[in-house]
């Protein structure tokens, strides 16, 4: 295989999304090098050329390469793509800030948030690199499951960097002809976004699992995202972000999809599992049972009223029953729509 160039992109993770992205790019004829912190993993991913445990049988392009060291992935890539879980994120990034040589566009395809500091993935590494000329941050996220990207299933995402600069040339560097992306100056919003709905699609979860229909999981898309953007106001979030691919789209696929992991949870907790027994089932990360807890004190922190997170935090870490929890919704005192 040929060495990579000095205009390389570098993919942080290697899950199914960190994956995705990497063979999404490497097949558009970019050079693309996949990092993760388990070296025999991607000692695997380099002999077989797919990653077998997230992504079976997704061949690897050319010009995609599993790297085990975190300096050689970074070395030349113009472009870092930030695919690692919300509660190990800042340990990953602080390892990356030193091999740091050159101007890059670090990119965020992370939907959480902190617990320990309720900050974004943006916003932590902002808070790593302050004032730092070199890098300019931002995200990707929409509706955007990993096993249909890889299959040229056509999907649509969302871009955001406060440099429109910026912004455009992510854009362009993610853009193919099944791989849609728009462009947004919200980075907050964006990120807001793609944390909160996954604590929603847990709650869509937890109904479908108690055996409710459609009228009750559209009612909580509603309801969700309603609370979705009263919080991301509060923090100064624009609005009409909740109402585009990086909200309502993801939204209602991931309370919806068959796919979704945080929909998964809900729908073993609904049917009567306790959450370890759920979690120990797993294979990949769920972020919304972390987020869940980051944006529940978020909320308090800001006085903002979230009675559907309120219910799936009681749920999740205070263990109350999937039913009393639907109870205590509709009791509450009835209200205007728009409130």
């Amino acid at each position: 295989m040929k060495a990579l160039s000095q205009n390389k992109t570098a993919v942080i993770g290697a899950g199914s999304w960190g994956t995705a992205l990497a063979v999404l790019l490497a097949g558009k004829g970019e050079e693309v090098c996949l990092w993760g912190h388990n070296a025999s993993h991607l000692e695997q991913l380099a002999a077989e050329r797919q990653n077998a445990r997230y992504l079976p049988g997704v061949a690897f392009p050319d010009t995609l390469q599993a790297c085990t060291g975190l300096a050689e992935t970074i070395q030349g890539a113009r472009v870092i793509v930030m695919v690692i879980p919300s509660h190990g994120y800042r340990q990953v990034y602080r390892r990356i800030v030193p091999l740091l040589a050159s101007p890059v566009l670090l990119v965020s395809a992370v939907k959480g948030i902190e617990i320990a500091t309720r900050m974004t993935m943006t916003q932590v590494m902002a808070e790593e690199t302050p004032g730092d000329t070199r890098v300019s941050l931002g995200v990707l996220s929409g509706p955007s499951f990993a096993e249909e990207v890889v299959r040229a299933q056509p999907t649509a995402v969302t871009v955001a960097f406060a440099e429109e600069q910026a912004a455009l040339e992510v854009q362009q560097l993610f853009s193919t002809e099944y791989f849609r992306t728009y462009r947004s100056s919200d980075v907050l919003g964006i990120e807001l976004c793609g944390a909160m709905k996954n604590v929603i699609a847990i709650a869509a979860g937890i109904s479908d699992g108690l055996g409710f229909g459609l009228n009750t999981r559209a009612a909580l898309i509603t309801r969700g995202l309603a609370e979705m953007t009263r919080l991301g106001v509060a923090m100064g979030a624009d609005p009409a972000t909740f109402a585009g691919l990086g909200g309502l789209g993801d939204l209602v696929l991931t309370c919806t999809g068959n796919l979704s992991r945080n929909r998964s949870v809900g729908l073993k907790l609904g049917s009567g599992k306790t959450l370890d027994q759920v979690l120990e089932e797993m294979t990949m990360v769920a972020e919304g049972v972390k987020t869940t807890k980051s944006c529940y004190n978020l909320a308090r922190d800001r006085g903002v009223e979230m009675p559907i997170l309120e219910q799936v935090y009681q749920v999740i870490y205070e263990d109350k029953p999937c039913s009393a929890a639907v109870q205590a919704l509709f009791s509450r005192d009835l209200k205007q729509e728009t409130s």
